[in-house]
Order: C-alpha cells, then sequence, then structure tokens
C-alpha cells in the first residue's frame, strides 16, 4: 500500500531532490548563486499567484503590492528601529495577511473581471504610498542599509535558506490543498452553489485562502529586501505582480509545482538574454506558446495524450467493397 503522505508531498520531495541535485554545481559560481536566490524569491510570489488564482479562483494583480508590503514593513522595522530580521519576518507576513483578508471578504463577491481591476487599483494606491512616504519609505529613493538575514548572511548560505522557505511553503500548500479546508476551497472555485449548499462559507473561506496567499507574498519580499539590503518603489511593483502571474500560468498554475517550474524556467531563460529590453518580448512569446501548446501549463498538461497512435491504428484502410448490381437487373440477364 503506497504511504498518503508521500503521494501528498511528492512536489514538495521533487523539488528538494532538484535543489540537492543542483546545489554542488552552482555553488562556487557566483553568478548561478545570485540568480538561484532569485529564482526562489520569484517562486514564492509565482505561489502565492498559484494559491489566490489556480486554487482559489481569485485572479489577483496585487502579488507585488503584498510582497511591498513584506519587504517595506521588515525593512523599515530594521533600518529605522533596530528590530531583528527574525522579528521583522512576523511583520512580512502579518501585515500583508492583515490587509487581504478584509479586502478579500468585499472583492470576493465581485464577478473576475471587477475583482482583478480592484486588486490591480489596490497595487497601485499602495505603490503610491511607497513613493510619498517620505524618510519613513525613503520615497522614490527606496531605503538602504537594510540588515542581512544572520542566519543566511553569505550568497551561499541564502541559497540553500530561500529554498528552504521554498520547499516549507510547498510543504504547507500540498497539506492545505488536500484537506478539508482545501476541498472546501475547490469546490467553491468549481460550484459555489454547490458549496454553499454544502454549507461552505463561500466568502469566509475564500478571504482565508487570499489571506495566506497574500503572506507568503509578503514572505518573498522579505527574502527580497534582506537579501539586496535594499529596496525601492520599482523593486516589487505591478510589473511584478504581471511577471508572476505569466510565471504561474507558464508552469501550470493549479498545480502545486507548476508555479516553482515557471518562474525557475523564464527567469534562467531571460538571464541568458544579452538585454534586459527583450524580457518583455520572452514573457509574452511563453504565454502564447504556452497557451496554445499546453493551456494547462508544462505541469498540468497531461502531455502523455499527445504519443504516438499505435502501429496497429496506422494500417492502410480497407478497400471500397464493389457495389452489387441490383436484384432486378440481375432478373432481367435471365433467359
Amino acid at each position: 500500500m503506497k504511504n498518503p503522505l508521500m503521494k501528498i508531498q511528492a512536489p514538495t520531495l521533487i523539488l528538494i531532490g532538484i535543489i540537492a541535485l543542483v546545489t554542488p554545481f552552482i555553488g562556487s559560481n557566483a553568478f548561478w548563486i545570485d540568480n538561484s536566490i532569485l529564482f526562489a524569491i520569484f517562486s514564492l510570489f509565482s505561489l502565492s499567484v498559484g494559491m489566490s488564482y489556480g486554487q482559489g479562483g481569485i485572479l489577483s494583480m496585487a502579488t507585488g503590492a503584498f510582497g511591498a508590503i513584506g519587504g517595506f514593513g521588515s525593512a523599515i522595522a530594521a533600518t529605522h528601529y533596530g528590530v531583528s530580521p527574525y522579528f521583522g519576518v512576523f511583520l512580512a507576513v502579518g501585515l500583508p495577511i492583515m490587509l487581504a483578508y478584509p479586502l478579500a471578504r468585499i472583492v470576493t463577491q465581485l464577478s473576475p473581471l471587477p475583482l482583478s481591476i480592484a486588486t490591480l487599483v489596490l497595487g497601485s494606491i499602495i505603490e503610491i504610498a511607497i513613493r510619498e512616504g517620505g524618510d519613513f519609505t525613503g520615497g522614490y529613493i527606496g531605503l538602504s542599509g537594510i540588515p542581512p538575514i544572520p542566519i543566511a548572511d553569505t550568497p551561499f548560505a541564502m541559497h540553500i535558506f530561500a529554498w528552504a522557505c521554498v520547499a516549507v511553503v510547498l510543504y504547507v500548500y500540498c497539506n492545505l490543498i488536500h484537506s478539508a479546508f482545501g476541498r472546501a476551497v475547490t469546490t467553491v472555485r468549481h460550484d459555489s452553489l454547490r458549496a454553499v449548499a454544502d454549507g461552505v462559507n463561500v466568502p469566509g473561506v475564500l478571504a482565508a485562502f487570499f489571506a495566506i496567499s497574500a503572506g507568503v507574498a509578503g514572505l518573498g519580499g522579505w527574502l527580497y529586501a534582506h537579501n539586496l539590503s535594499y529596496l525601492s518603489p520599482d523593486s516589487v511593483n505591478l510589473a511584478v505582480s504581471m511577471q508572476v502571474l505569466l510565471m504561474a500560468i507558464v508552469g501550470g498554475v493549479r498545480k502545486p509545482l507548476g508555479p516553482v517550474i515557471g518562474a525557475s524556467l523564464l527567469l534562467l531563460i531571460v538571464s541568458q538574454l544579452p538585454a534586459a529590453e527583450t524580457q518583455g518580448m520572452v514573457f509574452g512569446g511563453a504565454l502564447i506558446l504556452i497557451l496554445l501548446v499546453a493551456p494547462q501549463g508544462l505541469i498540468g498538461t497531461p502531455w502523455w495524450r499527445f504519443r504516438l497512435k499505435p502501429a496497429a491504428e496506422k494500417t492502410s484502410p480497407r478497400p471500397a467493397v464493389q457495389a452489387q448490381a441490383p436484384a432486378a437487373a440481375r432478373a432481367g440477364d435471365r433467359p
């Protein structure tokens, strides 16, 4: 009998195996270590999209805003008040959750298009507030001198720590979608009327799931700020929200590992481009290609359906049966 825990946590085990396999080859290369940290941070942002949109059906354009709240919350506490980054992570995760939950109680009652517009407006408001925050947020310049995380004060340690955070989030995510709460969210996404008939508090369930996804984005912002030691309004903005949405769709937004694969793959391609101006072309081309070839993403598409047909099914068609002469004609030929 198969272990159900192994089946549920298969995405987490696959991710840990990939990181364990790749790390020895990039451990001594500063370029790839830095890129790996960026892959992990954007994987958290993409996982936030996978949770809110892939599982909850909430198309949010505020992922970058929640990441900015998490990053600036911890950065302000560390630079202005000398708060440890270990305490800052509670601010980075808690502040987006406290903002996202009441917001979701309102916007989840809207249809998909007004809902996405509402989250887009929220992201714009937060970005403007950060720019106009003056010395408190650093204004248009941003905040510098953000202390590193003590346990991850070297690039290699940060690489291990960042991917450990991704693995923990993925572990919780896999458990969550297989729990009673996660099954309720899935029912709401497929048929909200059926969920109401089953006794599910639809607004409350969606708001809680959206808040959890916002907390994941805040965790990514926390890692981003303390890794670079600098954070500006342009670091995690609306453009990032659009990018991570594309990453999640490319990888497979409804599969736990899909957003991680999409973020890592697209960022790997972008890191090899000669100019940053071609980044938009790559993201747009990847989205169009995925929508045409694999609408459910690289992980979500059942590729086995595209296998070649067996040779027995490729035999030539049977020759047409010659029409028989009508009975009347055969009767007329008799003497």
